[in-house]
């Protein structure tokens, strides 16, 4: 059951060093403002799995906090490269990063079959691919009812599942608007799970002003660990309904993540000093 803990309790108590965690969400609701607080947790040894690592899993990788990465595509939407990520591969720096790569259904399947406490996800996928030649993890089995030969991979059952959303009532239960990724085939995969939202509201009930819209989906509370009101939390990623993607601050990644010694001094000033109230200043609500 989902208890109410400040952002630097929620870290503390959910992700240990050694954990296996996904800090999810897909275009926007990115889970920034729990990313820079487990760095400044210094967390270490990390199993890092996400469908797009962009920016946090940079900012995670160049600080030493990953061991090792399940992932489909990693880069930097719309600019390019991940430079602290495409370091650590290429020369060790800070610590060698062990990869486990897959295409996006794949990751998209594990999830779901994770979500379903089921120990690998079946599909139809790699075939005329060459990853599975380097990815021991891709295997592929028999239909027992057609003779088809299918793909298959172990699901994800993280340690620590970590998204943001739209809102939580005073329940703990959790709202997600706009497009989703996987967030909650995530959560209801991983042991523990972290959400942090824009904003704590009464309800959802029916008349409620906080109700919710067609294509929302709502966790509830019994499958979360941890719920965590840090307004602008998602930032510089968009918030559907709450503010625009900063897209200066990706721009600026770029050049501040080429080289180690301005990515180090950036996120001493930006990260290390700073705490989630920092956040804040970017929490507001759309008209």
């Amino acid at each position: 059951m989902a208890v109410f803990l400040s952002l630097a309790e929620a870290v503390a108590a959910n992700i240990k060093d050694g954990d296996t965690v996904a800090f999810e969400g897909f275009t926007h609701l990115i889970p920034f403002a729990a990313v820079h607080e487990t760095v400044r947790q210094q967390r270490r040894d990390l199993h890092l799995v996400r469908m797009t690592p962009d920016l946090i899993y940079d900012q995670l990788i160049g600080m030493g906090c990953v061991r090792k990465m399940t992932f489909s595509w990693g880069g930097n939407p719309g600019v390019g490269s991940i430079y602290r990520f495409r370091d650590a591969v290429m020369n060790g720096w800070p610590r060698p990063l062990e990869l486990d790569e897959h295409s996006h259904a794949a990751l998209a399947n594990a999830y779901e079959a994770g979500a379903a406490g089921l120990p690998c996800a079946i599909f139809r996928g790699y075939r005329g691919a060459e990853l599975a030649a380097v990815n021991p993890s891709i295997k592929s089995i028999t239909c027992p009812f057609t003779g088809e030969k299918l793909a298959a991979i172990p699901s994800i059952r993280a340690d620590c599942a970590v998204i943001h959303a739209q809102k939580a009532d005073r329940k703990g239960n959790v709202l997600i608007e706009g497009i989703l990724g996987v967030q909650k085939e995530a959560v209801l995969g991983a042991k523990r799970a972290i959400a942090t939202v824009e904003e704590v509201v009464e309800d959802f009930g029916p008349g409620s002003p906080n109700g919710v819209s067609p294509n929302a989906c709502i966790l509830p509370s019994w499958t979360l660990s941890a719920v965590v009101e840090v307004p602008g939390g998602a930032h510089p990623s968009y918030a559907h309904g709450y503010y625009t993607r900063d897209n200066a601050y990706y721009k600026a990644w770029d050049e501040i993540s080429k080289e180690r010694d301005v990515f180090l001094k950036w996120m001493e000033e930006n990260v290390l000093r700073q705490g989630p109230d920092v956040f804040k200043r970017h929490a507001r609500k759309a008209a």
